[in-house]
């Protein structure tokens, strides 16, 4: 089963950036697509972006386009989500997850139950 290992989160204030990164491991194909998920207190986890592993197409909520990025660097097996003009409603824990690709496509962000390898997420703190 795919291991994934999150990092990166912090406390920042309004309009401020963070950068997160997932390491993924153990997997025996590449045709997977790596999700970033945030769950805030109370709410209901929430998919902003993913990335399809093996050619780079990048997908993003309306609530976080054109504020986060997604990006990989396969030589280090690791996957980024980079946070900018942060909000206090981004504050929640972030994970990232691993979904098998059908014909090269991700699973809509809203699929949770796509995602079947989980990190142990990291913390964004955004305060106002």
């Amino acid at each position: 089963q795919v291991q994934l290992a999150e990092s990166g989160g912090g406390s920042v204030q309004a309009g401020g950036s963070l950068s997160l990164s997932c390491v993924v491991s153990q997997y025996t194909s590449s045709n997977i697509c790596i999700g970033w998920f945030r769950q805030a207190p109370g709410k209901e986890r929430e998919g902003v972006a993913a990335i399809y592993f093996r050619g780079g197409r990048t997908y993003y909520s309306d609530s976080v386009k054109g504020r986060f990025t997604t990006s990989q660097d396969n030589a280090k097996n690791t996957i980024y989500l980079q946070l900018n003009s942060l909000k206090p409603e981004d504050t929640a824990m972030y994970y990232c997850a691993a979904s098998r690709a059908v014909l090269a496509q991700c699973p809509m962000l809203s699929r949770t139950d796509a995602y079947d390898s989980w990190g142990r997420g990291t913390q964004v703190t955004v305060s106002s």
